[in-house]
């Protein structure tokens, strides 16, 4: 029996552009070479491993061209809209009271902020006070698939694995939950939405 459910946040909940740093990289004197460390440093940044500035000037090598406004702008343009009927849902699933949830992102620490400040910080909290704990890899220093993150969130809430749900748009990350016994949903980003959640259960 499920009792306990775990989000992943980009594009379960808020839509994402992914692809807008690659479109962006010729634009600014890059090239599809440095993807790979492009990876790399997002990878670094995500476990809190390098700050925003360190961050910014690490991308300077993928964008030669662009100031630090232009890149900050290039990052946080993969954050898209978090549609209103998603929030709705995972609200109303938090005052139902029947699942114990939480929200497990790979992210860092300018799009949080940023996002923040763009929704407002009455939207912020209505969406992140849905959530018993709000697990983010920049603050936890860990990255899924690691399945260090997930036995933490296990661990630290006394949650069997058995019993509990991870919906993640990314295979990796549902398959490395799998093999601790989570049961899990690999959302299909465009075919599926995550208000179709109960007939997942």
């Amino acid at each position: 029996m499920i009792k306990n459910i775990i989000f992943d946040f980009g594009d379960i909940f808020i839509n994402l552009d992914k692809q807008i740093i690659f479109r962006e990289a010729e634009k600014f004197g890059g090239t599809m070479e440095l993807m790979p460390k492009l990876h790399q440093i997002n990878n670094e940044f995500e476990v809190g491993a390098i700050s925003p500035q360190g961050f910014v000037d690490a991308l300077q090598e993928v964008y030669p061209k662009a100031s630090t406004e232009e890149i900050e702008k290039i990052w946080n343009g993969m954050l898209l809209d978090f549609p209103d009927y998603r929030l709705e849902f995972i609200c109303n699933l938090a005052n139902e009271n029947n699942y114990r949830l939480f929200l497990l992102s790979n992210t860092n620490a300018m799009h949080i902020p940023f996002l923040a400040q763009r929704w407002g910080k009455e939207k912020y909290n209505q969406f992140k006070n849905c959530f018993e704990k709000f697990y983010l890899s920049h603050e936890m220093q860990l990255r899924k698939p690691n399945a260090e993150i997930f036995e933490y969130v296990l661990n630290e809430n006394g949650l069997k694995a058995e019993e509990t749900f991870f919906i993640d748009d990314t295979k990796e990350n549902t398959d490395a939950a799998e093999k601790l016994g989570i049961s899990c949903w690999n959302l299909q980003v465009g075919k599926e939405d995550i208000i179709d959640l109960k007939s997942k259960l």
